[in-house]
């Protein structure tokens, strides 16, 4: 059996990413390749284990993950974690509830370890172990910047309506909390490629006076987006007026559903 792992005296962890949008924990293993923790702004919790191969697999197989006891842990048997796919030409990962348990047998002094066939050499076993020296200390820190992580993702604003009050360019409390989130997540993340900002309004008042009042209402927008960092080469403002309307002009509540700026966000997922 191959075995890949670090020696305890030169293990490291390192919290390779520490933002409000994302939180990565690696750790290297020479020869072999890097193991990471990662979990990013969501509505819902969430983890995933990336195992980063110097060598790909070249063919379809399956590893079991053990939680293996250091040698300073007598008589403690081994226990199986998970199975994890091995895809061709692909990192292995773990979903979820794996990766915690890998986690939480870490913190306490457990090796996750890897096992499989080797897909170069038949006659070969391999098994990449997950030191747990020196873990902690940065686990804490992977912990803390995960309870700092937004709320929600970039896919919760990607599009976005804003309501206004009449005849003004005042959004609405509800609105105003939307575009709070927006700029929340902006100011961590001005990678955008386009940001569409589309205005609108009701059929009260002159078809010209409306159109300019869905301008100015998109302007607004686009000012606070160039305000938190976003170039304004990369805003398109158009204003329809009274145009496409998506709800009838009777009541006051269907009136009240035409006066937006719809905000479209794009930017590359790569």
């Amino acid at each position: 059996m191959r075995h890949y792992q670090v020696d305890v005296n030169a293990s490291q962890w390192s919290l390779t990413q520490q933002t409000r949008l994302k939180c990565e924990l690696s750790h290297g293993i020479p020869g072999y390749g890097t193991a990471s923790f990662i979990t990013e702004a969501s509505k819902q919790l969430n983890m995933e284990f990336n195992l980063d191969m110097l060598r790909l697999p070249n063919r379809y197989d399956l590893a079991t993950v053990y939680s293996v006891p250091p040698r300073w842990m007598p008589g403690v048997a081994k226990r199986e974690i998970a199975r994890m796919d091995l895809r061709k030409q692909y990192d292995g990962d773990l979903p979820s509830a794996s990766a915690w348990q890998m986690l939480t047998e870490l913190e306490k002094g457990f090796w996750p370890t890897i096992y499989y066939q080797d897909w170069n050499n038949s006659n070969d076993s391999v098994a990449v172990s997950l030191n747990a020296s020196a873990f902690q200390e940065e686990y804490y820190a992977f912990s803390r910047c995960i309870s700092n992580l937004l709320p929600y993702s970039f896919e919760d604003i990607a599009y976005t309506v804003l309501a206004y009050k009449k005849n003004s360019t005042e959004l609405t409390n509800y609105a105003k909390r939307r575009l709070e989130m927006i700029g929340e997540y902006l100011k961590e993340d001005l990678e955008l490629e386009l940001v569409l900002l589309d205005g609108y309004t009701d059929s009260y008042g002159g078809s010209y006076m409306n159109e300019q009042l869905s301008v100015r209402r998109a302007n607004e927008i686009r000012d606070f987006f160039t305000s938190l960092g976003v170039d304004t080469s990369r805003i398109e403002v158009t204003g329809h007026g009274e145009k496409r309307h998506t709800s009838p002009n009777d009541t006051r509540l269907d009136r009240a559903k035409n006066r937006r700026v719809v905000v479209r966000l794009a930017k590359n997922q790569a």
